[in-house]
């Protein structure tokens, strides 16, 4: 049975850092206030001439890079992403048409903050049955578009950033040892954009009443967070016959720091297993899991035969968590 790993990976990060203090001037709230509820101290802003597609290009190209691959190499192009370039087409088309990966597939994806996991395991598909050899999956986010700075539930949460990994087959036991995917609807209107889509177009009116900025109900959404991301990784955790205690490193999704120490408790993670990187970079969507895994790669964090576990929660609402032996 071939099994898919992760060949390299990349990230980009816009320059301009957005820090609680600037915030303050802006917004009625305080560094006090953010960090003791959602441990972050500064994100990152794209810049006007930045996009998401010319972000991930980068991402992409350090990964690449890493794997020995170049961009002929790919055969599929997946980019998990709800900041897209534009509605149509899709941002992936403009990804490959940049890298210059001709003779590729390459389709967007939208799951929100459990994006990165759910394109890992979309790849494996691919890798495993043989319709692909090397698959490019991003995470892609300029959520910085969507705050409204008004809104101090929000703006103070949500950052910038892009990462990429190229997935391929890998010898036993190195790759992906069982992964999840997971959406419940029913929970939709906790954290959605109201309008742009269909069901609202823009209009002069929508523009007004603020309604394509993030709306969330941050309160509900952390009792489902916490309890989705520990049973998911529970159960992959269960597939795989490995033990909490055999995780050399736990990646959870960067989406508040507190919800981050309450699934590590519950699932009895070391906190020295945990890799986080909120305070620097808030939450970065489906860009949070890719950025830390290139952190953690580029830092020696990550070691050859490490059982790395990665769990996420995000918009939809969806779920997730991928368990691989690096």
């Amino acid at each position: 049975m071939i099994a898919a790993g992760i060949l390299g990976t990349g990230a980009a990060l816009p320059e301009k850092v957005i820090t609680n203090q600037d915030l303050e001037k802006i917004v009625d709230t305080s560094d006090e206030w953010i960090t003791s509820r959602t441990g972050i101290k500064a994100r990152r802003q794209a810049g006007p001439d930045q996009t998401t597609s010319s972000l991930s290009v980068e991402a992409a190209s350090k990964a690449l890079e890493m794997a020995g691959l170049t961009p002929s190499d790919l055969d599929l192009i997946i980019c998990s992403t709800i900041s897209p370039d534009m509605p149509l087409p899709s941002t992936a088309a403009y990804i490959q048409s940049k890298l210059g990966a001709r003779d590729c597939c390459a389709f967007d994806l939208a799951a929100a903050c459990s994006g990165f996991l759910f394109g890992m395991t979309v790849a494996e598909q691919f890798i495993k049955t043989r319709k692909a050899r090397h698959v490019l999956v991003i995470g892609a986010e300029i959520l910085s578009r969507y705050v409204d700075y008004k809104d101090r539930a929000t703006c103070v949460i949500f950052g910038d950033g892009v990462a990429a990994g190229v997935l391929g087959p890998v010898e036993a036991p190195s790759g992906m040892l069982a992964a999840e995917m997971h959406t419940n609807g029913g929970f939709a209107d906790h954290l959605y954009i109201p309008a742009g889509g269909v069901l609202k177009p823009a209009s002069c009116e929508t523009v007004r009443a603020g309604e394509h900025y993030i709306k969330m109900n941050g309160n509900e959404l952390f009792k489902v967070a916490v309890r989705s991301m520990e049973d998911v990784s529970r159960r992959v955790l269960e597939q795989a016959g490995v033990s909490v205690r055999a995780i050399d490193l736990f990646i959870p999704h960067q989406a508040n720091q507190r919800i981050t120490d309450a699934v590590r408790e519950r699932l009895g993670v070391c906190p020295e297993k945990v890799y986080a990187n909120i305070s620097r970079l808030g939450n970065t969507s489906s860009a949070s899991i890719p950025i830390c895994l290139d952190e953690c790669v580029r830092s020696g964090r990550i070691q050859k035969g490490n059982l790395v576990l990665m769990a996420a929660f995000g918009a939809g609402v969806t779920w997730g968590a991928v368990l691989m032996r690096w």
